[in-house]
């Protein structure tokens, strides 16, 4: 049961977080404490939520055992090596710093610590992110499953090996920026076709919702939710040749592969 919990950092990622913990009554707001660098941050999260805030990121650790660590990766040695007096073994440290490996985490504290990383993706701010957590070589599966716990809150959450975070970054955490050009020009063709821009737009937005949602509730393979509305010599067929032609397929893969590479280059 979660107990408390603890940010260093205080931006989008982890305000959706707190957001989702508390719609889901995981916490109350006093039970949650975020240190920042930007006072007026701090200051939108207390009035905002009715968080505890801090600038002070020694003073979560001294006053939280679960402590998310949300900044931005190329500033992350600098903030553990200033935490790392503070860590204790009561502490389970969750990183949501993208291609920031556990190992590395551990390294720059520099004593045994339990360590969970997550890839989670920007629809955490709506409530509907992709995450994959993982396990560094100390924590437990108890410290995955509060990390499971705190991530659906806004999200779905798969467990992987961390040696498949690559892969979860090329699809989950850039696929948002893939699926974004195939709503544009779902509703672009809508205006083509004679549909005012907003219409297009909203139909366009609620059709890959809608497909997402079909694939993980009914949990039938795409392909055979894609026969289930492509009748002979119908419309869909047509387009569906289409988009054969025009190599879309390809593409989105390609598009995956190439982000997961360039994760493991970073």
């Amino acid at each position: 049961m979660i107990q408390n919990l603890g940010f260093i950092g205080g931006g989008r990622i982890a305000e959706a977080i707190i957001r989702g913990v508390l719609k889901r009554t995981l916490l109350e707001p006093d039970a949650i404490m975020v240190s920042d660098i930007s006072e007026s941050r701090l200051e939108d999260l207390r009035s905002a939520i009715g968080v505890r805030i801090t600038d002070d990121n020694l003073k979560v650790l001294h006053e939280r055992d679960l402590v998310i660590i949300a900044v931005k990766p190329q500033v992350i040695d600098e903030v553990l090596g200033e935490i790392s007096s503070g860590i204790e073994a009561r502490h389970l440290l969750i990183s949501v710093a993208a291609g920031i490996k556990s190992s590395r985490i551990e390294s720059d504290i520099g004593k045994d610590i339990r360590v969970v990383r997550v890839m989670p993706n920007i629809a955490a701010i709506v409530g509907e992110a992709a995450s994959a957590i993982c396990k560094g070589t100390q924590s437990t599966d108890s410290d995955l499953e509060i990390t499971k716990e705190i991530f659906e809150a806004v999200g779905r959450v798969v467990i992987v090996d961390e040696s498949r975070m690559d892969a979860v970054t090329g699809l989950s955490g850039s696929g948002p920026g893939f699926i974004m050009p195939i709503i544009e020009a779902l509703a672009d063709a809508g205006v083509h076709e004679g549909l005012d821009r907003e219409t297009a737009l909203k139909l366009a937005a609620q059709t890959v919702i809608g497909a997402g949602k079909l694939v993980l509730d009914t949990r039938t393979h795409p392909g055979a939710l894609k026969d289930m509305v492509t009748s002979p010599a119908g419309t869909t067929i047509q387009g569906i040749k289409a988009m054969e032609e025009g190599g879309v397929r390809n593409a989105v893969m390609d598009a995956v592969i190439r982000a997961t590479r360039r994760s493991r280059e970073l």
